[in-house]
């Protein structure tokens, strides 16, 4: 079991990379948005979120056992599922995908109100719980340049 956990908390092995894997982390999400896009099936967003988010909290607790840290480095499934959420929903063409992208990692970097608090909670909750904060927060940063310049989001 602990291959599996290694494989998903690493999202495929990207988090090992030796320089800024939570960005690759975040670019592993933001091509699984494109991937399920072109299934033409929006209803497997929300789905694809919730396994992300379920395997996430599992890996990401066996890996801070593993690892004897809270929240290592390696651990970049909260970026996927941070990128699925910013993204969910939203159709927006490759302009829109950028700007998700650095909303994201802007948020997920700063780490505004609550977003360090959720990281308190305890084992892969507390580690998946920012992303999913910062993700909300570049969410609404989309959705309000997408009714403000729907010609440049889309």
């Amino acid at each position: 079991m602990r291959s599996v956990a290694i494989f998903v908390w690493t999202a495929g092995y990207i988090g090992l990379v030796p320089v800024a894997p939570g960005t690759a982390g975040s670019l592993v999400g933001l091509g699984l948005v494109m991937l399920v896009r072109a299934t033409d099936q929006p209803e497997l967003e929300p789905l694809i979120l919730a396994v992300v988010l379920v395997a996430g909290v599992w890996a990401a607790g066996v890996a801070e056992r593993h690892y004897g840290l809270e929240d290592p480095s390696a651990v970049v499934v909260d970026e996927v599922a941070g990128m699925l959420l910013t993204l969910l929903w939203i159709p927006v063409g490759y302009v829109g995908l950028g700007l998700a992208f650095a909303a994201f990692r802007v948020f997920d970097i700063v780490k505004p109100f609550p977003a360090r608090e959720a990281e308190r909670l305890p084992g892969g909750w507390g580690v998946m719980a920012d992303d999913i904060v910062a993700g909300i927060y570049a969410h609404a940063v989309l959705q309000l340049l997408a009714t403000v310049a729907p010609s440049f989001v889309f």
